[in-house]
């Protein structure tokens, strides 16, 4: 991998479509790229806040998606590009619907509570994984999209802005804190889809985890304990 840098900031606008039950029926998901600097900023709650943290960016489904804790997603270049080769495809940054495409970080690999320095002013904090829905499987186009997208466990980064910042593509990414758990992007997707068992390890990322998170597994430890043999 050469130096971590941004490929390309991209924003979705607010596109009626037939397969979302989202208010209004429109979804923000296919994201184009822009040239740039776009604003980065902490969006508030999800339901009540302003959905993206990126400036002329729609987030259109606030029961699920937007606010502080997933105010940007990030994908690596070099997952879409195994994907590409995958499904024989050319898939353009964005159209996964992540706000910031990288080259040369290793995303699922980032620890909760991992921070990135983004261009000259932003911060950003690695929250949590993204879980695909119906939305993504219809915007990508792929049947059986979200049981592929979830055995491949490439799931992308969803970071919360610690200090606010603009960048542009090309923008430099620099990792300026790392802390010390196992709990990667990867390791808590899997604890929250395919193997939930892990989930009281999750744990160990402390407040870097979203309180709905956190409720998710007092709930689950309630029901099987630590989780040794449970489902």
């Amino acid at each position: 991998m050469g130096p971590s840098h941004l490929i390309s900031v991209n924003l979705g606008r607010a596109t009626a479509v037939d397969y979302t039950d989202a208010e209004g029926g429109v979804t923000g998901h296919g994201k184009r790229p822009v040239p740039g600097p776009v604003r980065v900023f902490a969006p508030g709650p999800m339901a009540t806040g302003l959905g993206s943290g990126l400036e002329g960016d729609a987030v259109c489904d606030r029961r699920y998606h937007g606010g502080d804790h997933q105010a940007v997603y990030a994908y690596a270049r070099e997952d879409l590009d195994r994907w590409e080769a995958a499904l024989g495809r050319e898939l353009p940054g964005g159209i996964f619907g992540e706000n910031f495409t990288t080259s040369g970080i290793d995303v699922n690999g980032a620890l909760l509570g991992e921070r990135w320095r983004v261009g000259t002013d932003l911060v950003l904090e690695v929250a949590s994984a993204r879980v695909p829905c119906r939305t993504f499987q219809e915007a990508v186009g792929e049947s059986s999209w979200v049981k592929r997208f979830t055995q491949e466990r490439r799931p992308g980064a969803y970071l919360r802005v610690i200090e606010e910042g603009s960048v542009s593509p090309g923008d430099p990414i620099e990792i300026i804190h790392r802390p010390d758990h196992e709990v990667t992007v990867e390791f808590w997707f899997r604890a929250f889809t395919t193997e939930r068992a892990l989930m009281p390890r999750t744990l160990a990322a402390g407040e870097a985890m979203e309180p709905e998170s956190h409720e998710q597994v007092r709930a689950y430890m309630e029901k099987y304990g630590t989780g040794d043999g449970a489902p």
